[in-house]
């Protein structure tokens, strides 16, 4: 009895020492966040940064943020950021979804090498890819428009082996059983699988968001209309118009373009732990 309560109390002090660690190396993480919210709503900041760093202004204003709204701008760039991103992470998400399943139960010629191909892909970086996707879609006339941020988004290898390997945890009995009842393809997985895909439907949403709202390489590339810059280049073109001079207004700036990444991942990121589970990922 006294042998089990020692080690209770050994598992106790273990926990709460890794919690401890746990906690220190967050607040290492999370300090340039708040570092950069601490600058934002430090109006002094335009004049000079404040040396040595604080993480809380001795005047806190929202003057800084009242500029980024006041010239519109910026909402401008969140609605087409929001195109791009909402029609990115729609496609995304949908061709990941349907080619996972049929690279996991369906059988055709030529899947195992098809699969391997796509898997390829992953080992190309974008910078290879720009010049021929810059003339491609440049010959068909559509540059300076969203369908180049969007399109691309239909193959995507790594969500699409992450959805194979989420499928392949799922029985094959229950496509049989459908088969039985003589479901087709697609009703078997509008029906048996997709209720089920609910956990890395979420965790591909959150990944192709983030991917997609932070793109910048890409979209400055094919976007020469400032109409059309989302907000990473809008927050690019405003430091560029304005160096280092107002950084006030762009650590605010900053801190106004990751607000829509923190509200997706607080709303979705409890899927995340539970689809790379079932997903196979952790090296099963």
């Amino acid at each position: 009895m006294a042998r089990s309560m020692t080690m209770k109390q050994s598992q106790r002090l273990s926990n709460a020492i890794i919690l401890i660690i746990l906690l220190i190396f967050g607040c290492i993480l999370m300090t340039p966040f708040a570092w950069m919210i601490s600058v934002g709503f430090d109006r002094t900041a335009n004049v000079t940064m404040p040396f040595p760093p604080r993480l809380i202004p001795e005047n806190v204003s929202s003057f800084n943020y009242g500029i980024i709204f006041e010239n519109g701008r910026i909402f401008k760039a969140y609605l087409n950021s929001g195109i791009v991103t909402i029609s990115s992470v729609l496609i995304t998400v949908s061709s990941a979804l349907l080619g996972g399943y049929a690279f996991s139960k369906g059988k055709f010629k030529g899947k195992k090498l098809l699969f391997l191909i796509v898997l390829a892909t992953l080992m190309i970086p974008i910078e290879p890819r720009l010049i021929p996707l810059y003339k491609l879609f440049n010959s068909i006339g559509l540059l300076n428009t969203f369908w180049p941020l969007i399109l691309p988004s239909l193959v995507n290898g790594f969500l699409l082996f992450l959805c194979k390997q989420f499928f392949d945890q799922l029985p094959d009995t229950l496509r049989e059983a459908a088969q039985i009842d003589g479901a087709g393809e697609f009703k078997i997985f509008f029906k048996v699988y997709f209720p089920l895909a609910g956990p890395i439907a979420a965790t591909m949403v959150i990944l192709s968001f983030i991917w997609s709202w932070n793109d910048f390489l890409w979209p400055l590339v094919v976007l020469n209309n400032q109409a059309l810059h989302t907000v990473p280049l809008y927050l690019a073109s405003f430091s560029l118009e304005n160096g280092t001079n107002l950084g006030g207004l762009t650590m605010a700036l900053a801190t106004v373009s990751i607000v829509p990444i923190i509200i997706v991942y607080l709303f979705l990121q409890r899927y995340i732990i539970q689809s790379i589970a079932l997903s196979g990922v952790k090296g099963e």
